[in-house]
């Protein structure tokens, strides 16, 4: 669906438009490991080892630039603590927040959909 830009900084949103600057939000959020960190988050703030620990199987090199790139596109914040040793936690921002609805009803699917697929066979 095409539809007009809000701010006026670009043309109308269409995410079929590889020139779209939506494209690019969809395909960071469509991100297998994207989509995990924001439904990780969702219940509130995580620390990188918490994060890791929970999506299972993603390396630190890959978690690493997974939540620069969220935190580019304001979905997430990093907030440093200055202690020693210091402290890094990951936040939701408002915009990551709207992204978690939709992703949590993706894997929903996706859980129901393989046991549906399973039940086949």
């Amino acid at each position: 669906m095409v539809t007009a830009c809000s701010t006026g900084l670009h043309g109308p949103h269409d995410v079929f438009n590889p020139d779209c600057p939506c494209r690019d939000l969809l395909d960071l959020i469509a991100n297998k490991w994207s989509a995990l960190v924001i439904g990780a988050l969702e219940p509130g703030p995580m620390r990188f080892g918490e994060l890791r620990s929970r999506l299972n199987g993603v390396s630190s090199k890959v978690l690493t630039a997974t939540l620069r790139r969220l935190e580019e596109a304001a979905l997430i914040d990093r907030e440093v603590f200055a202690e020693v040793p210091p402290r890094v936690e990951y936040t939701l921002t408002d915009l990551g927040h709207s992204a978690a609805v939709p992703l949590a009803a993706l894997r929903t699917w996706a859980e129901g959909a393989l046991d549906h697929e399973l039940s086949r066979r």
